[in-house]
């Protein structure tokens, strides 16, 4: 089969697209990536496709603006140059994970009597999912809740986290492994409030002698500062504007502090990492929220809402953690309940079968 791939242009909606296009391609499938220019050099370098397409599109907020007005010509423009060369090369059937750069992809092929799948990755769904909704054979998604607000064919398929994330626990990294050990991540960019906050709780947990040591993802912004932090606690640590290796950080983590996007979520989920939420309050249809309801109500993570976090209440959640493994434990447990291991396999089931 000839199958287009629409992955948008960020990691949560690129990086599920390139797992479950190995899948496809590997089955013998012909595979084209449809990316806009942030995701290119990524899309080309993961070799899992025949061919990657570059899209130009950007989404817009509702209501009149000139910014609006010219983000819907940018769209129509996707269209008719998608159009144009799914023509030449039609595909069996298109795939899209979301983001407004799967407009163009999508309704291209709708306009050609393609077939459409579309992936959602979030509890709630996207402006772009709910828009897009009605040209697709069946949605699948990553939370069960999500199917209460399409209404259209859906099927829980879960998300596909990158097999190269692998967990591991190297033998000369400067921590120690009987020591309880915190991750904090923002997100790509960091999170300025988990970097001030989370500086603050362990400052209190030195200073009550609770054994503790972190591995903070930063941003670069922070990074130079709240490593200076932890040196005058100190308190081992590992300090990251950025890293790329999150077998790492998992591997030696025993509680996370951070973001509820999907991904994260997931990645949470598949390796048994318990964690506290804190949703990030920006979030379009505040979606991380529900994601992380949805690990709650699951008995798998706790949460906070930003307003309530503090280095007081930090402090206080990670000792008693720390007094009590067991309460670990049983998030684990519950953890793999909603891990679904073969996501990437269901998707591009679903996919040959509405081509």
């Amino acid at each position: 089969m000839n199958i287009s791939i629409a992955c948008g242009g960020t990691g949560g909606h690129l990086f599920p697209g390139l797992a479950v296009a190995k899948v496809l391609r590997a089955r013998g499938n012909v595979v084209t990536l449809w990316v806009d220019s942030r995701a290119l050099v990524s899309a080309t370098e993961s070799k899992v496709a025949d061919k990657v397409e570059v899209i130009k599109a950007k989404g817009f907020s509702f209501g009149v603006s000139l910014q609006s007005v010219g983000a819907i010509f940018s769209l129509l423009g996707s269209v008719i140059s998608c159009w144009r060369r799914m023509f030449r090369n039609r595909p069996d059937v298109v795939l899209a994970m979301g983001s407004y750069a799967s407009f163009g992809p999508v309704v291209a092929a709708r306009l050609l009597g393609v077939p459409v799948v579309l992936h959602e990755a979030n509890a709630v769904p996207g402006r772009a999912i709910s828009l897009l909704a009605k040209f697709s054979s069946v949605v699948a998604i990553t939370f069960s809740d999500c199917a209460k607000y399409l209404t259209c064919r859906t099927e829980l398929t879960g998300f596909p986290v990158r097999d190269s994330i692998v967990p591991y626990f190297p033998d000369d990294i400067e921590l120690e492994k009987n020591v309880f050990t915190v991750l904090i991540m923002g997100g790509s960019q960091g999170a300025h409030k988990l970097n001030e906050v989370g500086c603050g709780a362990f400052s209190l947990l030195a200073e009550n002698g609770v054994s503790v040591q972190v591995v903070h993802l930063t941003g670069k912004a922070d990074e130079m500062v709240v490593r200076e932090k932890y040196m005058e606690m100190g308190i081992k640590h590992l300090v990251y504007p950025f890293l790329e290796d999150m077998g790492l950080a998992y591997g030696v983590s025993d509680l996370v502090i951070c973001r509820a996007g999907a991904s994260t979520c997931m990645e949470l989920a598949k390796f048994r990492l318990p964690a506290l939420l804190v949703p990030l309050p920006s979030a379009m249809r505040d979606h991380q929220t529900a994601n992380a309801k949805f690990f709650v109500g699951a008995g798998a993570a706790d949460m906070i809402v930003q307003s309530e976090l503090s280095a007081e209440s930090l402090a206080e959640y990670i000792n008693m953690l720390v007094d009590d493994r067991s309460l670990l434990v049983k998030k684990r447990e519950c953890l793999k309940n909603i891990a679904i291991e073969d996501a990437s396999e269901r998707i591009a089931d679903l996919v040959e079968k509405c081509g």
